[in-house]
């Protein structure tokens, strides 16, 4: 499922996540090294045209993982302090890459990224927001395809 279908289906939780990830420029990308132990590197992320991109230099670590295997997880900037306005969202999927001239062509026109560059359109397997309600309980909302927002409350 692509990032206009997963808004489509969940408008709120979508606009809340893009809000997220729209705060700071730099964000945390998880991908699996040849060994299958975790990789993390920061990675500035673009909501455009109803897919969610990841972007990165040529022949980048996190690029060559991806190839390798597609699945990652990614953690929009907690931002400054401790306060996470608007709570902890992530978003974990599989990274495919495109080739396409046309595509690429229209993602630079808007983004302008250094050139040569990798490009990845990503399908979603999960969407978590994690935040704190009235300084006392811990609200986890999760996404999965398929079905609707569980909301998990703990004290």
């Amino acid at each position: 499922m692509n990032w206009a279908a997963f808004s489509s289906a969940e408008p709120d939780l979508a606009k809340t996540v893009e809000e997220r990830f729209g705060a700071y420029t730099h964000h945390i990308l998880a991908t699996l090294r040849k060994d299958g132990s975790p990789r993390t590197t920061g990675l500035e992320v673009r909501f455009l045209n109803g897919e969610l991109w990841l972007g990165m230099m040529p022949d980048s670590l996190k690029a060559l993982d991806l190839r390798r295997d597609p699945r990652f997880a990614l953690q929009a900037n907690p931002g400054a302090g401790t306060g996470m306005g608007g709570g902890d969202v992530r978003i974990s999927g599989r990274a495919i890459e495109v080739d396409d001239p046309r595509t690429k062509a229209g993602y630079v026109e808007e983004v302008e990224p250094p050139e040569p560059f990798h490009l990845f359109r990503t399908e979603l397997t999960e969407v978590v927001r994690t935040y704190v309600e009235d300084d006392r309980y811990l609200i986890v909302q999760v996404w999965k395809p398929g079905e609707p927002v569980r909301t998990l409350k703990r004290t």
